[in-house]
């Protein structure tokens, strides 16, 4: 479908480089963007599918007419199943189908392109250090999960054991994650001390980027994904995420 309208990617970081767009457009999908995911996936229509695009964004569309298709197809139907089970299961289904999807699109432009052994390992790698959509969407990520009590900590205690931040600078701690504390126990608590991982994007906290923690979900956000600016955070007591926010919605 899409596939012929974009450059075709040839080597192993355009591989990636496409792979990344397209989840992070699916990973919007199914978290910032929930709630207009959500009334597109009309079970009343024929078979849906949802297409994770190039340029990070997503659309709800039938599948492609012509066999074979262009690229690998996503999951068919996931509108039928939508009214059939909780919001959250369902949510996390279309996640799971939509990681096997990136991960075949991947690795059909590898096979395409007569990726060898060593390519295709280097590219299996780099998908593999970021976080499946499935768990950023449930907020299983590793990283993030480990990073939270970290954080917790930190709010409370630096590295000597004394305290750090007084009840008064919670808010201040909601809007930046805590630098990463030095450590010497190890390779494994390194690894576990990693930056935070956006909600939205997926993508590490870098010290150079304005983040904003869900007082709902705890998960944390850049300011960009969910357009907050440090101005406009200041001014926000409870901040609650878009995904938060219309998961209420759509109960109610």
């Amino acid at each position: 479908m899409e596939g012929i309208q974009n450059p075709i990617p040839r080597t192993v970081e355009e591989v990636f480089s496409d792979f990344r767009g397209r989840r992070a457009g699916l990973i919007k999908a199914l978290s910032t963007d929930v709630q207009k995911f959500f009334h597109q996936c009309d079970p009343e229509k024929e078979n849906l599918c949802l297409y994770g695009l190039p340029n990070e964004t997503w659309e709800v569309n039938l599948p492609v007419e012509e066999v074979p298709p262009e690229l690998p197809e996503p999951a068919l139907g996931i509108n039928f199943a939508r009214d059939g089970m909780p919001e959250k299961d369902w949510i996390s289904l279309v996640a799971v189908h939509s990681d096997s999807w990136l991960i075949a699109v991947a690795f059909y432009f590898g096979a395409r392109f007569g990726f060898g052994k060593n390519e295709r390992k280097r590219l299996f790698q780099m998908i593999n250090d970021l976080p499946t959509i499935f768990e950023v969407v449930t907020g299983n990520a590793k990283p993030a999960k480990d990073q939270s009590a970290n954080h917790n900590s930190s709010r409370s205690k630096s590295s000597s054991g004394k305290p750090r931040h007084s009840e008064s600078h919670t808010k201040a701690s909601k809007m930046s994650p805590p630098p990463r504390e030095e450590d010497d126990s190890g390779d494994e608590e390194e690894d576990d001390e990693q930056g935070a991982v956006c909600g939205a994007c997926g993508d590490n906290y870098g010290g150079d980027e304005f983040w904003i923690c869900c007082d709902a979900c705890e998960k944390w956000f850049h300011g960009k994904c969910v357009k907050i600016t440090p101005a406009k955070a200041e001014h926000i007591k409870h901040y609650k995420c878009p995904s938060c926010s219309t998961n209420k919605k759509i109960k109610a």
